[in-house]
């Protein structure tokens, strides 16, 4: 499962073997509590559109993800276009070649790689609302968009094409096609299945839950939320323990945790809503543990004293063992 997010700093020194065999995507996460160390002065990859924040002013990403993405969702308007005679495959096809060849004109890379995705994600959405898929394509589009969203607002100097966490990692790809495969053929051969309304309304729930809190730590945190992994601490790095953080240390984990199952729930899952529990419930066991012996690394007392007030937030799950 890709549910990785939010939580605090890797314990680099704790771990020095097992964290060189993850690779860099497995690592991708959300870092609250800390403010992410400063960039490395090597020239990122022209894929990762890291640095793209200095070439442009402040906000402009933001401003141009909106407004393809409200461009992508305009797909809403294809009814339109069947009922003034042109047939639906047609109508479709018509509409995704014009906003690629639109996107092509008004923009070049890297913002056209910027647009593109936002564009996707915002028709994604609009499908979801044309669809019977309507509360699972809408959750899982406006998720990736808003962390690419939230990052350009809140913290520019972080901003990459890794930010909308789409290419997350190989893992959380199984995981998102093993769902859609299980829907689909449980909607083929038992639908009735499908069917259970107050199951999927309770899925729906912990999605709106988990994105809300999620978001609501990308916000406290502010620029001290990172998706990728901070390695070092230097001297900016800060402790966060207001707002969402004074109720949960993982703020950031405990909402993707929710918001992870929750899909699954939504789409009544049986067999994948098992695994996705079980499967996110194991890594942010592990990962919490590194963490926290990195911020008490890091941050000695202070730590050890927010570790005593305030609970990881994620179920029978009490973070790392400190031994007096």
């Amino acid at each position: 499962s890709r549910e990785l997010a939010g939580g605090a700093q890797l314990a680099a020194a704790a771990r020095p073997g097992r964290r060189r065999r993850r690779s860099a995507q497995a690592r991708r996460a959300g870092f609250p509590g800390l403010q992410p160390a400063p960039p490395r002065p090597a020239r990122p990859p022209p894929s990762a559109m890291a640095g793209c924040a200095a070439r442009a002013p402040q906000g402009s990403e933001a401003r141009l993800s909106l407004a393809t993405f409200l461009l992508g969702a305009s797909v809403l308007a294809l009814p339109l276009l069947t009922r003034a005679g042109l047939q639906g495959r047609t109508g479709l096809a018509l509409y995704v070649a014009g906003l690629n060849a639109l996107l092509l004109l008004l923009y070049r890379p890297p913002r056209y790689q910027i647009a593109i995705r936002a564009c996707f994600l915002g028709f994604v959405f609009g499908c979801g609302v044309l669809l019977s898929l309507s509360q699972y394509m809408c959750s899982l589009s406006l998720f990736h968009y808003s962390e690419y969203l939230v990052t350009a607002v809140n913290n520019p100097k972080s901003l990459s094409l890794d930010s909308f966490l789409l290419n997350h990692s190989l893992e959380y790809t199984v995981a998102a096609l093993s769902s859609w495969i299980e829907f689909t053929l449980e909607n083929i051969f038992w639908p009735e299945l499908k069917q259970i309304t107050w199951l999927s309304a309770t899925g729906l729930l912990m999605v709106v839950f988990g994105e809300c809190l999620r978001k609501a730590a990308m916000f406290t945190a502010g620029s001290n939320f990172n998706h990728v992994v901070q390695n070092e601490k230097s001297e900016t790095h800060t402790l966060v323990t207001s707002g969402v953080y004074a109720w949960f240390r993982h703020p950031s984990y405990v909402g993707w945790f929710y918001w992870s199952i929750g899909t699954q729930v939504m789409l009544c899952n049986p067999i994948c809503g098992v695994g996705y529990a079980l499967t996110v419930w194991r890594f942010f066991r592990d990962r919490t543990e590194e963490e926290e012996t990195s911020l008490i690394h890091f941050f000695g007392e202070e730590y050890l004293e927010y570790k005593k007030r305030v609970p990881t937030g994620l179920p029978f799950i009490k973070g790392v063992k400190v031994e007096l």
